[in-house]
């Protein structure tokens, strides 16, 4: 169980998926939230290697909502209406019912909002409403644009951003949420579409699909400014580096392997050893012909630079694209919480198929002494059929 960009431990029963909950059994599960945890978008999901990709495209998913944001607006923005735009999609099998064995993100696919298809937002001539726009499918990417307005990014992956940017087109991989204002100033229909996109020669294409309609009627209303920043955010340009680290995404069509350094995820083998209150950087380098969503578990980090381009810096994320035969450079600092986690492509086929990795932060450094076997954080895998 995965409370997906939530800064919690992942020790014991927290946010610790790499304790497994056997059939028909009882599990408790305890996320104790920071005061200080980010107002925004986040979600949760089941976590299994092996069977996450099925389990999540199956139904096992949630969007969560830490509320705040608004009141970072100014003061006419703040009572706007709110509207969750949880993305996900379904596939149907011969006989009509959802297809949850032989998923193949490349093929026709019934895209939702919010479990149902195109359904209809009401909005007035002139007025502001904020969108917390979620992708919680298993492995398929969205290309958003609204008609008749423009997206006005106030956060990314559940972190306020620093200085507030407007984007005709927003691109959500797997796994990500924009909090986003939206203004219509003339009477009409308007249409949130996916557009067609694709990941790479070897990835999957997408066509041009509507996700949704908003017809904009009624008494119109003052149109507002919209805001600059939603306060400062971290940046990490100028801390001291404890630890450099290269990481490469590959795969083996041969196999269908995807690999992490040239290894398929072992959950006893722990890839890194980073040390509590400490910056880090990685390189990560895609070496395949396909886009990879990267995503690590407990802290939050800064996107420096895409193939060599230096990044803005308004904050932190969860997800970052990797470009096919790219190269992304991040930071991030390794807070409040020791315990093993792991980072991954969020493509879960790929994640299932190996891409994805344990690292353990200790308050030294140094890799921690063996768990007992036993325990409820090292209880072995299941076999699957």
């Amino acid at each position: 169980f995965h409370t997906h960009g939530l800064h919690v431990s992942p020790q014991g029963i927290s946010d610790n998926v790499l304790r497994v909950m056997q059939p028909e059994s009882d599990n408790s599960v305890v996320i104790e939230l920071p005061m200080d945890v980010a107002p925004g978008t986040y979600w949760y999901h089941a976590h299994l290697h092996g069977l996450t990709e099925p389990q999540v495209f199956s139904g096992l998913a949630g969007a969560l909502v830490v509320d705040g944001l608004t009141e970072r607006l100014p003061a006419d923005l703040q009572d706007v209406p709110e509207h969750l735009v949880a993305l996900k999609d379904l596939q149907l099998d011969s006989s009509g019912a959802i297809e949850t064995e032989n998923i193949d993100s490349n093929a026709p696919t019934t895209r939702t909002v919010n479990g149902l298809v195109n359904p209809v937002l009401d909005a007035q001539p002139g007025g502001t409403q904020l969108l917390r726009l979620a992708n919680l499918s298993a492995d398929i990417w969205y290309r958003l644009k609204m008609d008749g307005t423009s997206f006005t990014i106030l956060a990314e992956d559940a972190n306020p951003v620093s200085t507030v940017t407007q984007a005709d087109e927003l691109v959500l991989p797997p796994g990500k949420r924009f909090d986003v204002l939206v203004r219509w100033d003339d009477p009409g229909r308007y249409r949130l579409r996916t557009l067609k996109y694709g990941t790479g020669s070897a990835g999957d294409s997408y066509p041009e699909r509507v996700l949704a309609t908003v017809v904009v009627a009624g008494d119109a209303v003052a149109p507002v400014a919209m805001p600059t920043s939603m306060g400062p955010a971290p940046d990490l340009a100028d801390a001291p580096i404890a630890q450099h680290r290269e990481v490469v995404f590959s795969e083996d069509p041969k196999t269908n392997a995807f690999l992490i350094n040239g290894q398929v995820f072992n959950m006893d083998d722990v890839m890194y050893t980073m040390k509590l209150d400490t910056v880090e950087e990685w390189t990560i380098r895609n070496t395949s012909d396909e886009e990879h969503p990267f995503h690590i578990h407990v802290n939050d980090f800064q996107v420096m630079s895409v193939n060599g381009k230096a990044q803005p810096g308004d904050g932190l994320q969860d997800i970052v694209a990797l470009p096919p035969k790219g190269e992304v450079v991040i930071r991030m600092r390794l807070t409040d919480f020791v315990g093993k986690y792991v980072f991954h492509c969020h493509i879960l086929n790929h994640e299932d198929n190996g891409m994805m990795a344990v690292v353990e932060v200790t308050e030294d450094g140094k890799p921690s002494a063996p768990t007992p076997a036993g325990s409820s954080t090292s209880t072995s895998m299941p076999h699957h059929s």
